[in-house]
């Protein structure tokens, strides 16, 4: 495909590939520059944010100077990225990663790309300009011993070439130009470093550097146990999941990028940098059935840590630190294609979603069901919680879908019931104190009869968004067919499926996430992969596998997925990668499995 698809110059979010070393993560354009890239962590504020101002909020190029037709694919099972430019002169791979080699991780964040000569001769060009605060501010290029490095305030960037031309500074920024024949390799590196001394290497460490980062992500691999027919998929979802999970804290972040429009110039362009409940859940889930056991203690550790400070109050997402201040603010940027506002910080942190506590609770049961253990401070704590839901499940919340509109959601109640089940499951299990087991069966039962009196629509044929008489459509409420919920109503269950293919379903595979979101924004990725989840396990499993192999055939050409995809067109919409299209994609296949 060719290279030069920028419109307006903003690059389609279907043509961007994600490296990453499990601190932070750039998007890497199909015409080889890098347009996203916080640091020192993911919720760091961008130096490159091409991706939201593409005039002036600074990137890392390269390409061929002439025009050139590309193709790519990650480096077997890693996220290593290879891209393939060939043009009338010849043809050259440039191989990127952010480092993240087998003895011990970076103390800085370093992007490496090696540029290998294949065929003919093909001059090459490169520029490294960075932009300081989501764009804010420009750098200063100056030599420190005898590297170009771009400096601001607490701030440096550290730029190294080998046989990539020679280094030209301008006031603030580096470029260069070289030619690369075949058999040459090239290599350049960028370093960022804040408050701590430069370090500088020389070309063999970096290109070992490179290798071993390769070698770190295959051993990792080597634990997935997936081996079905959408295998290729899930391995790739593994390796993004696992890129997205903080090594310092065990956090999955939702998404490594903010303010990606659900609608071209629309309004919803949300900051996912946080760590949600919700994502924690399915995180744990998907990493258990793939076998990430070190991944699954690490974030149920960070999760139970991070909520008592609010608990028995459970926020919709937190911090990666752990903390629970998110701000909520815009920037003065030009957005995505003049998507504005660009939203910076998330204000559904302040939501009450009942949705958290059965997340809560169902990453619990599942570890401990596992063959794990929560000690006597978890197992109180959690026992507080689910008094808590006790108290509030008939409150109105956001639900799900963080909706300013508070409503009765079924969703929502149907998530309260699994958070006293599974307490009282994990009562019997000895994790929490027996004392409050009836009470939470009790109140369960209760619930139970709330959404089968008051959330099923007998016009509908199917239960409906919420409790309040209106007959609108949720696929979130095929989550509940992850659990028992409706194992004695098979009539029903199915009825909802087929609701919620008719009328909620966009052409093929593709399914909006509520009644009248149409025109706000695309089809959800991971309402179509709980779609086909939910139709295997009610055994209808050749229309699941037609779901699956529909939307897999929908991931990009190195097989990512954004939030949302817009029917018509096939773009990606929202932020880009999204956790939970991949979290989903892994539990479908999974329940196809089973």
């Amino acid at each position: 495909m060719t290279g030069t698809r920028r419109r307006d110059g903003c690059t389609p979010l279907r043509d961007y590939a994600l490296i990453g070393n499990k601190r932070t993560a750039a998007l890497v354009a199909l015409d080889g520059a890098i347009d996203w890239l916080c640091s020192p962590g993911f919720a760091g504020p961008a130096a490159f944010a091409a991706l939201l101002d593409p005039r002036d909020g600074g990137r890392i190029a390269l390409r061929p100077v002439e025009p050139f037709e590309v193709a790519r694919a990650y480096v077997g099972d890693t996220n290593v990225l290879e891209t393939t430019f060939t043009t009338d002169r010849g043809t050259v791979r440039v191989t990127d990663a952010m480092a993240w080699p087998s003895a011990h991780a970076l103390a800085w964040n370093q992007i490496l790309r090696r540029v290998d000569g294949i065929a003919g001769s093909v001059p090459m060009r490169w520029e490294v300009r960075p932009r300081f605060g989501y764009g804010a501010r420009a750098g200063t290029a100056e030599r420190r011993a005898g590297v170009p490095v771009i400096v601001h305030d607490r701030e440096a960037i550290a730029v190294e070439a080998f046989g990539a031309g020679e280094a030209d500074l301008a006031r603030d920024a580096v470029a260069g130009a070289f030619t690369v024949g075949a058999g040459d390799v090239a290599l350049l590196a960028v370093s960022m470093f804040r408050d701590e001394p430069l370090t500088f290497s020389a070309r063999e460490d970096l290109l070992s550097r490179l290798e071993g980062t390769a070698d770190r992500w295959r051993k990792r691999m080597q634990r997935c146990s997936y081996d079905g027919p959408w295998a290729e998929a899930v391995r790739r979802s593994a390796l993004t999941l696992d890129l997205l999970i903080d090594a310092s804290t065990g956090a999955m972040v939702a998404a490594p990028t903010m303010a990606l429009p659900e609608r071209i110039g629309g309004p919803r362009n949300y900051d996912y940098r946080y760590a949600w409940v919700r994502d924690g859940n399915l995180t744990l889930e998907a990493m258990q059935r793939l076998r990430f056991a070190e991944e699954v203690h690490l974030s149920l550790s960070w999760m139970l840590r991070t909520v008592r400070t609010t608990a028995p109050r459970l926020q919709p997402m937190y911090a990666l630190d752990g903390s629970t201040e998110i701000p909520d603010e815009e920037l003065p940027l030009p957005g995505y294609l003049d998507s504005r506002p660009v939203l910076l910080g998330n204000g559904a942190a302040d939501q009450l979603q009942l949705g958290n506590f059965g997340d809560l609770l169902d990453m619990t049961l599942n570890y401990c069901r596992g063959g794990n253990a929560i000690g006597r401070a978890e197992g109180s704590m959690i026992a507080g919680i689910a008094d808590r839901v006790c108290a509030i499940w008939r409150d109105e919340d956001s639900g799900i879908w963080e909706l300013p509109r508070l409503r009765g959601y079924t969703q929502s109640k149907l998530a309260c019931w699994l958070a006293l089940e599974h307490a009282a499951d994990l009562a019997d299990l000895g994790q929490l104190p027996r004392d409050g087991a009836a009470r939470w069966r009790r109140e369960a039962g209760a619930v139970a009869r709330h959404v089968r009196e008051r959330c099923w629509s007998e016009r509908a044929d199917a239960y409906v968004r919420a409790d309040d008489g209106a007959d609108e459509l949720d696929a979130a409420v095929l989550l509940a067919g992850r659990g028992s919920f409706f194992g004695d109503e098979p009539a029903r269950w199915n009825g909802t499926i087929d609701a919620i293919r008719a009328r909620l379903g966009a052409g093929g595979p593709l399914v909006y996430r509520c009644s009248g979101m149409e025109q706000e924004e695309g089809a959800f990725v991971a309402c179509s992969f709980w779609l086909a989840e939910s139709l295997a396990r009610v055994g209808r499993r050749d229309e699941a596998a037609e779901v699956m192999d529909g939307m897999v055939a929908r991931a990009n050409d190195v097989g990512l997925f954004a939030e949302e995809i817009d029917p018509k067109t096939g773009d990606f919409l929202g932020n880009m990668p999204l956790a939970l299209s991949h979290l989903s994609l892994v539990l479908a296949a999974d329940a196809l499995g089973d």
